[in-house]
């Protein structure tokens, strides 16, 4: 007696067909799962026998085999639950064996023979749809999830509903996503920064361009309550980038419940004492970092040379690139990571360099070592630097500025220009690119870097070419003296 079913394991965000094949052999009674399997896989033994029992159904008095197919590759974590009950329900002739390879299958079982959501849904859900199933059998709370990926999401909520409906004795209908359908997240908005016009002109430009930016300042500015509301000023996601970042919050284990579909960009801020496999991605079984889940918006490094050096380093590949890919002796996975970079420091250890009514007490060698957290080709890769300083009481009792959605507004009209036709430099602007090479001076990647702010200007200025005073203004925005002498 043999049967089979269908699911997906997870490689990276990429899901990989597995057959769960369970075999029942006269013999000694017993139950033996093997396929390369972790121990959560190990663990469903229990798990599936309580299920089978909680539902009252019958338990195969038989050798039990259950082989999950290829054996070579990994097999990780409780998703593999369900299809293993189904397809030893199958093999002992519980259920009928054809209709259970018409569906993919995953889901935790708890003892009572419940379904549980497990992490990455949607990617099975694409797996199965890419490998020509139409239908996946899963829990009832990540239907809507499961849907997303153009299948029919079978919603069951426990083991024997999910056996009824393979018998014929009961209907299921297909949950679609508009069942998980929410509103706008709430971010907070720009209105409530008083003064920092230079700062704020940095955050609309990173807006539009996707610029990395950096703000250096006293403490008590206002440097990481202006980078928390850079997403206030970003367009949602189309639908293809918010699949994708569905995908990779879904496979973290971090999907809201309230929100299936997260259709706008994510923002992620790391405590600085977040290890290197915590920021970049990676472990003992690869799962996406902060800089994967912050992929398609904002990732705040609040108090940046706080972090590890090795982890401001290994920075500067996903920043280049736009992905991570971790390797592993098992394997290779690959993480996209195309994110707006947003730091925060103080120009000193004591914070007191860069405010007129405060005077510095950091000798020399305290400011050397603070210099020195940061490495140049780190700070190359910020195109926007901008020194904050202390806000002064008129401007503090001002009256809002700008509300985000005006903002936003001039963000997307520059977004649509850059994607049409992005502005040409003119021969005086490209002159002038060209002096600033040797007299700022900039490396290859700062002049690039350089040449894409002044575009952005021009962009947000509405001109159809990029022009001196552009370049000048994004000039302006390396790194200042104040955080050179560091």
């Amino acid at each position: 007696m043999l049967a089979r079913a269908v699911t997906f394991a997870l490689v990276g965000l990429e899901p990989r067909r597995v057959e769960v094949e369970a075999h029942l052999p006269r013999g000694i009674p017993g139950f033996t799962v093997v396929g390369l399997v972790d121990r959560a896989c190990q663990e469903a033994k229990h798990r599936v026998r309580s299920g089978v029992a909680s539902s009252l159904l019958d338990w195969p008095d038989a050798r039990i085999t259950v082989n999950l197919a290829p054996a070579g590759l990994r097999k990780e974590g409780s998703g593999f639950d369900l299809p293993i009950a189904l397809a030893l329900l199958a093999a002992s002739r519980q259920l009928p064996a054809e209709r259970l390879l018409e569906h993919a299958c995953v889901g935790e079982l708890a003892l009572d023979g419940r379904v549980r959501p497990v992490p990455g849904t949607i990617a099975v859900a694409e797996g199965a749809a890419a490998h020509g199933l139409r239908r996946v059998l899963c829990a009832a709370c990540s239907a809507p999830e499961a849907a997303l990926a153009g299948v029919e999401a079978m919603p069951v909520r426990h083991l024997a509903e999910a056996v009824a409906y393979l018998r014929g004795e009961v209907e299921v209908h297909a949950a679609t996503p508009a069942d998980a359908a929410s509103g706008p997240a709430a971010v907070p908005d720009l209105a409530d920064v008083r003064g920092q016009e230079r700062a704020r002109r940095a955050l609309e430009l990173a807006a539009s361009g996707g610029h990395n930016l950096l703000l250096a300042g006293p403490p008590g500015t206002g440097k990481t309550m202006l980078a928390r509301r850079l997403p206030s000023l970003l367009r949602p996601l189309s639908r293809v980038e918010a699949l994708e970042v569905t995908r990779i919050h879904s496979v973290a284990g971090l999907l809201p419940t309230d929100r299936v579909l997260l259709d706008t960009p994510p923002f992620r801020a790391p405590h600085h004492g977040a290890s290197a496999a915590a920021v970049i991605g990676g472990g003992i079984n690869p799962r996406p970092g902060e800089v994967s889940l912050a992929h398609r918006g904002v990732l705040l490094l609040d108090e940046l040379p706080e972090f590890p050096r090795s982890v401001l380093e290994a920075l500067r590949q996903p920043l280049e690139d736009g992905v991570v890919a971790v390797a592993r002796v098992g394997g290779r996975a690959v993480f996209p990571a195309r994110f707006r970079l947003v730091g925060t420091m103080n120009l000193c250890p004591c914070g007191g360099r860069g405010d007129h009514a405060l005077e510095c007490s950091c000798s020399a060698a305290r400011l050397a070592a603070h210099r020195e957290r940061l490495s140049r080709a780190l700070l190359d890769r910020f195109d926007l630097v901008v020194a904050m300083p202390r806000p002064r009481a008129e401007q503090l009792a001002a009256p809002p500025g700008e509300a985000s959605s005006v903002v936003r507004e001039r963000v997307a009209a520059a977004v649509d220009r850059l994607g049409r036709e992005p502005p040409r430099r003119t021969p005086a602007a490209t002159e002038l690119l060209d002096r600033a090479v040797d007299r700022v001076p900039l490396s290859g990647r700062g002049r690039a870097r350089v040449a894409r702010v002044a575009r952005t200007i021009s962009a947000l200025a509405g001109t159809s070419a990029v022009q001196p005073e552009h370049v000048a203004e994004a000039l302006s925005y390396r790194a200042p003296s104040e955080l050179r002498a560091a």
